[in-house]
């Protein structure tokens, strides 16, 4: 199992951390002695998370906060409440996400939903609080990405999938718009000279409720999708306790680098300890990246310029 290194007097924002992979990062790095915000949209779920940690390590320091990554005006709140505290942050973990929306839907700003959850609401929350990341003496972000990212396509004719809809394959351009992003802020940070590390994980394949969640969204009619299939074929699952160590690794190990992309080290990647992932061909193309990032600043009216110091 991957030791999480000493965090002590270190804050972790966690979105997503109210159950799952991020409830165990949470955990983790708890554990290790870092304060951890659990950045979740059910406050009541974050403080059931929070209690469960608090349980286990009595002297840990946890608080929650509500965001809803749907609603850019949840994340400008967010954002402005911990700018407003001042205090540096050392990890954000863009972990939250939805998985294979059975139909379009759309956010409170009008996204496509798993683009804006997964990928537009990240985005924004990273920018906003870059001040936070740079005032601290070696901060990292995380981005959560997936071997669907492997399948993934920006569709910058069709971004919010309103002539285009099948869930697995918008999910996939969420995730890989996610890996995308995460190494064009690594691009942006050794350009600017800043001490950040910008990388990506991805968990293989782990029993969550995501997981779960997705399988059972098949809708009657619809041929059976790649995530379908693969619940049917016998293959190497593992569980939420080795899924999050891709995450872990990327935030914590002295050996992640920036712009790194993480996962598990077995057959396919999809089981087994973390190490260096297979970064897919289309998340290496440095002017899409950079096209995209634009588009999610046009998107979200949040600037690069407004965020850095």
């Amino acid at each position: 199992m991957y030791e999480v290194c000493d965090q002590s007097g270190r804050l972790a924002v966690i979105t997503g951390s109210n159950s799952g992979l991020g409830q165990e990062a949470a955990r983790r790095l708890a554990g290790a002695g870092a304060r951890v915000l659990l950045a979740v949209r059910s406050a009541d779920s974050g403080e059931q998370a929070r209690d469960a940690i608090v349980s286990e390590f009595p002297r840990a320091s946890v608080e929650v906060r509500q965001v809803d990554l749907a609603r850019l005006a949840s994340v400008f709140e967010l954002a402005d409440g911990l700018l407003a505290a001042g205090t540096p942050i050392d990890l954000l973990l863009n972990n939250a996400g939805l998985m294979a929306v059975p139909s379009r839907l759309t956010t409170a700003d009008g996204f496509e939903l798993q683009l804006g959850t997964n990928f537009l609401g990240p985005f924004a929350l990273t920018l906003r609080l870059l001040p936070l990341l740079l005032a601290a003496p070696a901060a990292r972000v995380v981005t959560m990405s997936s071997m669907a990212a492997r399948l993934g396509r920006i569709h910058f004719d069709d971004l919010q999938a309103e002539r285009w809809y099948r869930p697995m394959g918008v999910y996939g351009q969420s995730k890989l718009a996610d890996l995308m992003f995460a190494r064009q802020l690594a691009r942006i940070a050794t350009g600017r000279g800043w001490q950040l590390i910008s990388n990506a994980a991805h968990p293989g394949y782990t029993r969550t409720n995501l997981i779960a969640a997705g399988a059972a969204l098949r809708q009657p009619g619809r041929r059976p999708t790649m995530l379908h299939l693969a619940a049917r074929v016998p293959h190497p699952v593992q569980q939420v306790s080795r899924g999050v160590e891709p995450l872990l690794y990327a935030a914590t190990s002295p050996d992640a680098v920036n712009g790194g992309y993480y996962g598990p080290q077995g057959p396919l990647e999809l089981a087994g300890r973390p190490g260096p992932a297979r970064v897919p061909r289309r998340a290496r193309d440095a002017d899409v990246a950079g096209r995209l990032w634009t588009r999610a600043e046009e998107l979200t009216g949040v600037m690069l310029s407004a965020g850095a110091l």
